[in-house]
């Protein structure tokens, strides 16, 4: 579970632990997706933000990092010039935030503020503002939430925090807002928690974990199956796979949990990768041995070095495997672990 543990901290504790998470880098979403037939960007206000970008660089409204970076503020408006809420909100208040460090809190504020001043008119300036008042509080009571007293090791840790997050947002925003500001973000939280807690779920045989893993990938939205279907399918093998041979499991178990999770095809071209490792594990091992032996008679280190040259080449008759199998003999010789792929 330690990769599962490291991925649920980067995506929910570094938000909620320690005062230095208050000034996180901006999220790296995909852009907004709202359809242009029901969503109007004024050409007022798009005009006005390339005609300032400029002005607001020679006024220091953005670090020295970021002189020559497109402002990152592609808000959108609808038809009675007010804010749409949604990804690119997010997007442009982080874009000022990750401004600290070079700037202080009092700055930041201050050059945003000018920056919409400058860039917008009403009724969505106003309304911008507000809702980045509203985001930095959220941003600061993040540091301030109290850790669950649960053990760190079970799933319900991590589902403790993401629902103390949600309740803070609930203070603070609409539903709206909450849904146009962290709907994505917590597509990828929900989903990781549930594979934790499948996977953590001991009534369930590694068979059955596989089928509902299969099963909450299916229902994510096809943008997010794309971004994760290669790492989250891999990892789930690798770990399903592990539990059963640390049990002792059959190769037939192994068999039913690959189709399960990804399906007959794949599951064939896994077993002939296992076959082919096993043939090249075999095929060291055995090498390994015979060298053993030489190197351990009485021969003289001349003689030593040709015979165990001579043992290479019938082994390894291609020369690629022939230099791989030369760091398989250093880690031997030094008592490590062969690095056999598993």
């Amino acid at each position: 579970m330690q990769k599962y543990k490291l991925w649920v901290i980067l995506a929910l504790i570094v938000l909620c632990i320690g005062a230095v998470l208050f000034w996180l880098a901006p999220s790296q979403s995909s852009a907004d997706q709202t359809n242009s037939a029901q969503t109007i960007t004024t050409q007022g206000n798009l005009s006005t933000e390339n005609n300032t970008t400029e002005s607001i660089r020679g006024q220091n409204l953005v670090s020295k990092s970021q002189q020559d970076t497109e402002i990152n503020c592609q808000l959108r408006l609808d038809h009675t010039n007010r804010l749409i809420v949604n990804e690119q909100t997010r997007n442009c208040f982080e874009y000022f935030i990750t401004q600290y460090g070079e700037k202080d809190l009092k700055q930041i504020k201050a050059d945003f503020k000018t920056y919409i001043e400058q860039s917008y008119q009403e009724p969505a300036r106003a309304q911008i503002l507000d809702l980045w008042n509203r985001y930095m509080d959220y941003r600061e009571k993040l540091g301030h939430l109290p850790a669950p007293n649960i053990d760190k090791e079970d799933p319900k840790y991590y589902q403790s925090i993401f629902a103390n997050m949600k309740n803070l947002r609930q203070q603070l925003f609409s539903n709206y807002e909450i849904d146009g500001l962290f709907g994505t973000e917590d597509i990828y939280h929900e989903y990781t928690l549930n594979r934790m807690t499948v996977l953590d779920d001991k009534n369930l045989t590694e068979a059955q974990k596989a089928e509902k893993l299969k099963n909450l990938f299916n229902q994510l939205p096809e943008d997010w199956k794309e971004n994760l279907q290669q790492l989250n399918k891999l990892e789930d093998l690798r770990k399903l796979t592990a539990d059963i041979k640390a049990r002792g499991g059959s190769a037939e178990e192994i068999h039913q949990m690959r189709t399960n999770l990804v399906g007959p095809e794949v599951t064939q071209r896994l077993e002939t990768l296992d076959t082919e490792r096993s043939d090249w594990k075999n095929k060291v091992d055995g090498y390994l041995n015979e060298r053993d032996s030489v190197m351990k008679s009485g021969m003289s280190d001349t003689a030593k070095q040709k015979a165990v040259q001579q043992l290479r080449q019938q082994h390894f008759n291609k020369s690629e495997e022939q230099l791989r199998v030369s760091t398989f003999e250093s880690i031997h010789d030094q008592g490590g672990k062969l690095p056999f792929s598993e």
